[in-house]
């Protein structure tokens, strides 16, 4: 059974750093284009990152762009979100996704087949 675990968030000071990871089992997680996406309180879900499966690349939204960075450990089977320079209005619960798309889009979560249960991530001072 194809699973998605995400882990790492918490509660941080405006200006720090975290890095969430999304471990994949029940399939090879090199095969997916992963996406993480988060969901503030009373806010539609928005895409963060994706990773793509077939060559790598990666898009962000603007509102992260030069503070998260997105990368993929195939041998760990775990894709990580690094983010640094963290704001209040980062806090979400954060979910990765993952599609048999090639195509790495933020647009559109049912694009995305398979979810995580999420990690709650909290900028406060």
């Amino acid at each position: 059974q194809l699973q998605l675990v995400e882990s790492g968030g918490g509660l941080v000071q405006p200006g720090g750093s975290l890095r969430l990871s999304c471990a994949a089992s029940g399939f090879t997680l090199d095969y997916y284009t992963i996406g993480w996406f988060r969901q503030a309180p009373g806010k539609e879900r928005e895409g963060v990152s994706c990773i793509s499966s077939s060559d790598g690349s990666t898009n962000y939204a603007d509102s992260v762009k030069g503070r998260f960075t997105i990368s993929r450990d195939n041998a760990k089977n775990t894709v990580y979100l690094q983010m640094n320079s963290l704001k209040p209005e980062d806090t979400a619960v954060y979910y990765c996704a993952a599609t048999l798309s090639y195509h790495c889009s933020l647009y559109d979560p049912a694009e995305y087949g398979s979810w995580g249960q999420g990690t709650q991530v909290t900028v406060s001072s």
